[in-house]
């Protein structure tokens, strides 16, 4: 895929965008999806390491030269230890907000500030190059439902589209779509880690983690309207 600069996260955002009617999509996980990228991205370079099941830095001075990743760096440094799955949920609207910030300092995204009832101050983000949106979709849907031997797969842009597939992002595919390549899934899940078995136990449970809060953000959502 050619978006070499766009980090994991960013690229699950913009993938989670529907350049037709230019919305968002599955906004109420949408955080959850962004940070199990960044945290799958910190650890496929090896920034992040998994020590008995808690979330470490493997270096306190290390960066990643990404604001957004840095950021989580920093943030998982200075906090209590937590498990991966913890760390899915925990503060995940702070690594969005970078991933928005980010997206729009690099011209993805456009910025509109209004005031609701005339008082409070909101803001609604614009996309601004639906194209790059349209062309990381196509891109990522051939490594779902082509016929691509799995392990050509980049491990990125496995990772990628494993973690899509978690989070039940629409804009790539369809549930039934879903369904049908649930194995595909699972062999792109364990190419993400390829690099070292223990990479591919910690990108497994994210995966796991992301369906596990995604399925209880969707039913409470459900029970709610209901």
């Amino acid at each position: 895929m050619p978006f070499g600069p766009l980090s994991l996260p960013a690229r699950l955002y913009l993938l989670s965008w529907d350049t037709t009617r230019l919305k968002i999509t599955g906004a109420s996980q949408l955080h959850y999806l962004v940070r199990a990228g960044a945290l799958t991205e910190l650890a496929q370079r090896g920034l992040l390491v998994d020590d008995e099941g808690v979330v470490r830095p493997v270096d306190p001075d290390a960066r990643a030269g990404d604001t957004v990743l840095d950021g989580l760096l920093e943030l998982i440094g200075e906090s209590a230890p937590r498990k991966w799955k913890s760390w899915v949920g925990s503060r995940a609207r702070v690594t969005l907000d970078a991933v928005r910030e980010q997206l729009v300092a690099e011209g993805h995204l456009g910025v509109d500030r209004k005031r609701v009832l005339g008082v409070f101050p909101s803001v609604d983000h614009t996309l601004e190059r639906p194209a790059v949106v349209d062309a990381l979709r196509d891109d990522a849907r051939c490594v779902l439902v082509g016929t691509a031997p799995v392990e050509d797969v980049p491990a990125r842009d496995a990772a990628l589209v494993a973690l899509a597939v978690a989070g039940e992002v629409r804009t790539l595919a369809s549930a039934k779509e879903y369904r049908a390549h649930k194995a595909r899934a699972e062999a792109l899940t364990a190419r993400s880690g390829a690099a070292a078995p223990a990479l591919r136990k910690v990108i497994q449970e994210l995966r796991t983690a992301l369906i596990v809060t995604t399925t209880t953000v969707v039913a409470g959502g459900a029970a709610t309207s209901g």
